[in-house]
């Protein structure tokens, strides 16, 4: 029996505005009309609906979904098939766990003192991550699955520990060289993917023991800040006037934390593939321009200065996980909304 979208949106637990997204961009359209001109949901419809599904889980963006669904398709039991093996290869891992915490209590009830320290850092970080990302996630996360990311991650803090411990200025050429070093590695340890760091970051703050884990104090993250700031600022002076340098060292760097979120939210607009002239995504790109001309001014001169800067300085751009793509969805947008575009 056909159904209408708000009959499948509760039967399905997505929501309305999901399925109303879904037939905006193709990937679901409403196959039949009832005698009121409703449209309805058809068994066909739902078939797809469990693809589309499934191949989110596993890992596709809608963009993705949409070329692998317009396409010939595997028969839907394959599908299922792949849904069953991510399922088994979740429930070895937790047989393996259980059966490591069965031979731990064993030693432990007879007596045994075995050294558990970097076992149970290790088990406790894992859990800890696992309360942040979903198993296909985890392994699209380097700073997890990469053992030489995460050595690298630890010597670079310990470097910074190090520079602090020296009195090391933020402005001091070392200091803005480890900043970069920084940016670098947050790219490399997320996988560009904005959303990840967002993660990581909540993790940060919302686990007692993570910063004393990873040496990461709010004291170095500061610090890291105010050199970033520092060796940016010192980019842009070659490219801006004494007056323009002024209002940049004023402004720059103060909406710091608010920009990974908005980028995040972006890429993932840019990625599912809603149009640049969505009234949310104009909205985030006129978001954009506030939080640019805070620092930047309104002199479209200034603008073309700074638009040069970032062209032609790969490290103004380092660890943010704008690329040119990225730039021209919010060009595009911002020139939908009326607004001039960075």
């Amino acid at each position: 029996m056909p159904m209408t979208v708000g009959e499948l949106a509760r039967r399905s637990g997505l929501t309305v505005r999901t399925l109303h997204h879904y037939d905006a961009i193709g990937l679901l359209v409403p196959a039949v009309r009832s005698a009121a001109g409703y449209r309805l949901y058809d068994k066909a419809n739902i078939e797809r609906l469990h693809r589309i599904q499934a191949l989110r889980q596993l890992g596709l963006s809608l963009a993705d979904i949409g070329t692998a669904l317009s396409g010939p398709q595997a028969p839907l039991a394959k599908l299922i098939d792949r849904q069953i093996a991510q399922l088994d290869r979740d429930l070895a891992a937790g047989a393996r766990l259980r059966e490591r915490l069965v031979h731990l209590r064993t030693q432990l009830t007879s007596g045994q003192s075995p050294d558990l320290a970097d076992w149970l850092d290790t088990l406790e970080l894992m859990t800890m991550y696992e309360k942040y990302f979903s198993p296909e996630e985890l392994e699209r996360l380097p700073l997890h699955t990469d053992p030489d990311v995460l050595a690298e991650w630890s010597a670079l803090v310990a470097a910074v520990q190090s520079a602090m411990d020296r009195g090391t200025r933020p402005d001091d050429h070392d200091a803005q060289t480890l900043a970069l070093r920084w940016m670098e590695m947050i790219g490399r340890g997320t996988g560009n993917n904005p959303a990840f760091l967002l993660r990581l970051r909540s993790m940060t703050e919302s686990e007692p023991g993570m910063r004393e884990r990873s040496g990461i104090t709010p004291e170095l993250e500061r610090f890291v800040e105010q050199s970033l700031v520092a060796v940016r600022l010192a980019i842009f002076a070659r490219y801006l006037d004494a007056h323009e340098m002024r209002r940049m060292r004023q402004h720059y760097g103060r909406q710091m934390h608010v920009w990974p979120e908005l980028i995040a939210a972006l890429h993932s607009a840019l990625a599912d593939g809603v149009p640049s002239d969505d009234p949310s995504v104009k909205a985030m790109a006129q978001r954009w321009m506030t939080l640019f001309r805070e620092y930047a001014g309104d002199d479209p001169a200034t603008h073309a200065k700074i638009r040069e800067a970032y062209a032609k300085e790969p490290e103004l751009r380092s660890g943010s996980s704008v690329d040119d793509a990225l730039l021209a969805y919010v060009r595009k947008a911002a020139a939908s909304a009326g607004s001039h575009s960075s």
